[in-house]
């Protein structure tokens, strides 16, 4: 605790909580650092917190550079995020086969090859311009790229990807248990 001294006595300034702790996670339980500046304050942990998402049938390329996103996200580093979040959508147009001479025909020529809604894919434009800020210096669509800017173009991603790769997936498990079969998840 640091004191500072105020008519002639002294007071505590602010108080910082630190430990190790077990990741409370069950499947995970990992061991973790935290610190806190203050009781009920914003606390950081190592490794740090990361958003959650389903990996599941998505392929590898497209895994990797959405980890990586969300990676960096974790690490506050949000022009990174924003710069990988752009390659998960590089890699999903190549993967299916959505051809184009820049990313902008590129992301318009998924609704040919995937069933995705317009506004999903408008979405996947906005995330296009998003991550050209974050690699342009004269590129001035988006003010700043923040933790909320790379979290929200995570999000976005995420469901891009759903509708893409997994729900599909879903739909066959659905079916499977309509017939009295049952397909692992």
């Amino acid at each position: 605790m640091v004191e500072k001294q105020t008519n002639g006595r002294y007071q505590p300034i602010g108080t910082k909580t630190f430990g190790i702790r077990v990741c409370p996670n069950t499947e995970c339980n990992s061991v973790l650092f935290f610190a806190r500046q203050r009781p009920g304050g914003d606390s950081v942990t190592f490794p740090p917190e990361v958003i959650d998402f389903d990996a599941s049938n998505l392929p590898q390329r497209i895994l990797e550079s959405i980890e990586e996103a969300v990676k960096c996200h974790a690490s506050g580093c949000y022009r990174a995020s924003a710069l990988m979040v752009r390659r998960t959508l590089e890699e999903l147009c190549e993967g299916r086969k959505a051809f184009g001479s820049n990313l902008k025909v590129r992301i318009a020529a998924l609704s040919a090859v995937a069933i995705i809604p317009t506004e999903l894919l408008n979405a996947a434009d906005e995330l296009r311009i998003l991550g050209n800020d974050a690699a342009h210096i004269e590129a001035k669509d988006y003010d700043k790229i923040g933790e909320e800017e790379a979290e929200l173009a995570i999000e976005l991603a995420k469901e891009l990807l759903k509708a893409v790769y997994q729900y599909n997936s879903l739909l066959t498990r659905l079916t499977a248990l309509k017939k009295g079969k049952s397909t692992p998840p």
